[in-house]
């Protein structure tokens, strides 16, 4: 009987449920000064991640057919099966991930999606529970084909993709300190506190997914300060815990902005310019009464964006 690779977060429910119940405790027993986890944000973490699981069936549905047809009709070649491909396929989807992590938060309409998982002011085991149900909408499945291209099966792009998002949950914690030589090499906890925090130095830095090498690459790499240590969240607080206002807020708030702009090449920045362009082209036009505007609603740092 062959396992189907769609399921296989799920299979994992049971062992990522026990972390979450020992880092709970263990955080509760060695600092109990801290509220790093609190039921409203842990419950609502959940409901994120059911919703989140429930999409990503539905669109299985329509990426499995797209990349087996890329596979059928455009891939380059073929592979044995072995280490060198299963290497080969490891290595090519960490790479992708990088740069669909990276385009998440420089894209406003992939950030509409990605901004859910920042959106906690906590950061915990949990916390990698919190995605959105409209990943979908915003395209991740598309940065898989050249997986198809390079002669990968839709099954194996399926599953690595699912290893790769399975190994992240396990960077979500504050309970793990730095790994020596190991930072060089994977993403670890510290290196992920860095992309979750809000302060200035941090924010959009630590892409990985497993390697960290594409961060030091593509000189995205930041590291942690213990003399700085990570604020998490969004500048503007979200201040909800309704999973539904958290997947849709920014969706909202890109539709008015959209619809606000006086023509299309304005309409599709304020879609798929950096986060932060809304608010940069309205200091432009009006300085002092934009200024006012991105003071109040925090705009750049709740889009998570800097300048490159």
């Amino acid at each position: 009987m062959q396992f189907d690779a769609q399921w296989l977060l799920l299979a994992l429910a049971p062992v990522f449920l026990a972390c979450i119940g020992w880092e709970a405790w263990h955080l509760a027993r060695t600092r109990p000064d801290t509220a790093l986890y609190s039921w409203p944000d842990t419950l609502c973490n959940a409901a994120l991640a059911l919703m989140h699981q429930g999409a990503d069936k539905l669109a299985w549905l329509v990426a499995i057919p797209v990349y087996a047809w890329v596979w059928r009709h455009g891939r380059l070649t073929d592979w044995q099966p072995g280490w060198r491909a299963w290497l080969v396929l490891f290595v090519a989807q960490d790479l992708l991930y990088y740069v669909f992590h990276r385009a998440s938060h420089r894209v406003r309409w992939l950030w509409a999606a990605h901004v859910v998982h920042h959106s906690s002011g906590r950061l915990n085991l949990s916390t990698a529970f919190r995605q959105s149900l409209m990943y979908p909408v915003a395209g991740m499945w598309l940065f898989w084909i050249p997986l198809a291209v390079i002669g990968f099966t839709p099954m194996q792009i399926v599953g690595i993709v699912l290893v790769n998002l399975a190994f992240q949950f396990f960077v979500h914690t504050q309970a793990i300190r730095k790994l020596g030589w190991l930072e060089y090499v994977f993403n670890t906890p510290s290196m992920h506190r860095v992309h979750h925090a809000r302060n200035e130095r941090y924010i959009d830095r630590n892409y990985a997914g497993v390697l960290a090498i594409w961060d030091r690459l593509f000189g995205s790499y930041v590291e942690e300060d213990a003399l700085e240590p990570p604020v998490y969240g969004i500048v503007k607080p979200l201040d909800t815990y309704n999973p539904l206002k958290a997947s849709f807020h920014e969706w909202i708030a890109m539709a008015r902005d959209c619809a606000r702009m006086p023509d299309w090449r304005t309409r599709l920045a304020a879609l798929f310019a950096p986060p932060d362009w809304c608010a940069r082209h309205d200091l432009a036009l009006a300085p002092q009464a934009s200024q006012a505007a991105v003071t109040e609603n925090n705009t750049r740092g709740e889009c998570g964006s800097r300048e490159p």
